[in-house]
């Protein structure tokens, strides 16, 4: 499947266009790892545990929206975004939003 975050992907034409398509994940954080990354930021600098986090609940949100945009029948996803959100003080919301469509490989000659 083919997640773009552009409009129109060079070398195909939009068939159809199906809708809206989105994957939502909450994740919350543990108490062992609040507390590492709290120690953590009191030196400075990156904290791993934070990054693998969000990009591991973003992978998750792109799965989800790609098995949406299936079950829709598409092809491809674009526009593609990410939104995310505080729930409270320890979790999280990303969404993988964007536009399920059919693409088709624009005709040669």
């Amino acid at each position: 499947m083919l997640v773009t975050t552009i409009e129109k992907p060079e070398g195909y034409q939009t068939k159809q266009v199906l809708g809206q398509v989105f994957g939502v994940v909450v994740r919350s954080r543990s108490i062992v790892g609040n507390v590492a990354a709290g120690l953590r930021s009191l030196a400075g600098g990156e904290i791993k545990q934070y990054t693998r986090l969000v990009e591991d609940t973003r992978r998750h949100a792109i799965d989800r929206m790609i098995e949406n945009a299936r079950l829709m029948g598409a092809n491809a996803v674009l526009m593609m975004r990410f939104d995310s959100s505080e729930m409270g003080q320890t979790m999280s919301e990303v969404v993988a939003y964007g536009t399920a469509v059919v693409l088709d490989p624009e005709p040669q000659g």
